[in-house]
């Protein structure tokens, strides 16, 4: 039976241990600083559910009786890849991009490490029979999964080992036959108060001595000693859905794990000590450009919903027939159009690995590094066509129930296209999704989440055929020499 939101809710009322504003909170599913966004999620799972989605978003793996959600489908073909990515697009417009660590990402990073599984059967036989079922268990199970792969930034000009706290990052304390005991802090559970587990790894660069730190392990949420910090609830803060649209149902969360002393068993454990490995299971599998290649076509949605919200506002506005304006309505159709390409584009470049057809590494990120840059620019041009009129607002929805302000909100939110409440109604959201607090952490996401700018720019280098095109260049010298070019001057004179 393919899992639905009422059993992911009742999945999440397992004891784990969560705090916020220095309290722990018994049940996440009923605070009011997690209950909507998880009702969101479950959402996710309600749809695909549904008998009419059921062959869209969901696929029967082999040797296997039950289907699954395609989040976790290994494609083994190019239309195979499509067909999940109209799953993924799917899953993306029911939260318009704005829960950027939904189910499908980390299934995807796991995934893509199955795929490549031969490269943890180089390294450990064991750690790679771990991680083979693992998966198996997570795909059939359709878990909801987060990461930290992040360490506290702390002194970022030290290593690992070399911080004042030993344990500060998340390192092994001792292993015996059962399994590896762990201790310390690692960043950003996004979305991990929503998840069923949380796979915790490093994906930053380790050195020597680090090996302590060198760690890619999975466990569910709950597991004893699993402290989960949450960091301020943009959903607790939102005063209404009519006044914060989305920060009230999709504020994904983001968390520091500190893990006290946890207890992890060798069936959980699929890397262990191993610096080169840790780097490996991500960058010689396809795990990173498959995890985030999900990325870019929740970030083609996204941007498919910002640009709606440009055009919206122009006709509220009634500036939608000035030349200025459709120049720049015709420069975001543009930009939007340009990540869609890059999705089809990966596609459509896509190599067979190990038998299963993944998106071009090139093309993927090429695309991060231009959507970094892009992200912060989309949101300044809404924040032009619309001048004031996303600050100048009624202070909550409860102004409208004063008559006397309702009756001055109608004379000075007037538009040629709607109502003054539906002017109101269309400015809230807006600026939720542009200037808010939590539209603020969202530009901050953008811009960070496929690690800083440096680093996607280091993966474009080294994934660009170069050799391509340095022999076009060298094809061109090639076709003229100084010696025939002097000789034929001497010719003509």
């Amino acid at each position: 039976m393919v899992k639905t939101g009422t059993q992911h809710i009742a999945m999440l009322r397992d004891g784990r241990e969560v705090y916020l504003d220095g309290k722990r909170v018994t049940d996440v599913t009923t605070h009011p600083a997690f209950r909507n966004s998880i009702g969101s999620y479950a959402s996710l799972y309600d749809f695909q559910a549904r008998p009419e989605n059921l062959e869209k978003m969901t696929f029967q793996p082999d040797g296997t009786a039950n289907r699954v959600s395609r989040i976790w489908q290994l494609p083994a073909s190019y239309d195979e890849l499509v067909q999940r990515r109209d799953a993924l697009e799917a899953w993306t417009e029911l939260h318009y991009g704005f829960m950027g660590r939904s189910p499908d990402h980390v299934a995807s990073c796991i995934s893509g490490m199955f795929m490549g599984i031969d490269v943890f059967e180089q390294a450990d036989p064991k750690r790679a029979g771990a991680l083979r079922d693992y998966y198996r268990y997570a795909r059939d199970n359709d878990l909801f999964l987060t990461y930290v792969i992040v360490n506290p930034q702390a002194n970022q000009s030290r290593s690992a080992h070399e911080q004042e706290d030993k344990y500060l990052a998340v390192g092994i304390v001792d292993q015996d036959a059962e399994g590896i005991t762990v201790r310390g802090a690692k960043m950003l559970a996004t979305s991990g108060i929503m998840a069923n587990e949380v796979f915790c790894s490093c994906i930053q660069p380790l050195r020597e001595g680090d090996e302590m730190y060198a760690l890619s392990f999975a466990i569910p949420m709950n597991t004893k000693g699993l402290k989960v910090m949450s960091r301020k609830s943009y959903e607790a803060s939102a005063t209404s859905v009519f006044d914060n649209p989305l920060a009230s149902r999709y504020d994904e969360n983001d968390a520091v794990l500190y893990f006290d002393d946890v207890k992890v068993p060798w069936d959980r454990v699929f890397v262990a000590g191993d610096v080169a490995m840790c780097a490996r299971q991500f960058h010689a599998t396809p795990a990173h450009s498959y995890q985030n290649y999900q990325c870019q076509v929740r970030l083609m949605v996204k941007l498919r919903f910002l640009v709606g919200i440009a055009h919206k506002i122009t006709e509220v506005n009634g500036t939608s027939n000035f030349p200025q304006v459709k120049e720049m309505l015709g420069q975001l159709a543009a930009e939007a159009g340009m990540v869609e390409a890059w999705v089809y584009g990966m596609e459509a470049k896509g190599q067979m690995v190990n038998g299963y057809y993944v998106p071009d590494r090139s093309m993927l990120y090429g695309s991060q590094v231009l959507t970094q840059q892009l992200y912060a620019k989309v949101l300044n041009t809404l924040r032009e066509l619309a001048g004031g009129g996303m600050i100048m607002l009624p202070s909550s929805i409860r102004d409208f129930a004063n008559p006397v302000l309702a009756e001055i909100i109608a004379k000075t939110q007037k538009s040629p296209a709607c109502s003054p409440e539906e002017r109101v109604k269309f400015f809230k959201l807006a600026w939720d999704a542009v200037g808010s607090e939590f539209a603020s952490r969202h530009n901050q996401y953008e811009m960070f989440y496929a690690g800083a700018s440096f680093v996607t720019k280091g993966h474009a280098y080294r994934t660009y055929d170069w050799k391509r095109a340095a022999h076009l260049v060298d094809n061109m010298l090639g076709s003229y020499s100084l010696e025939a070019e002097l000789g034929a001057s001497a010719r003509a004179a």
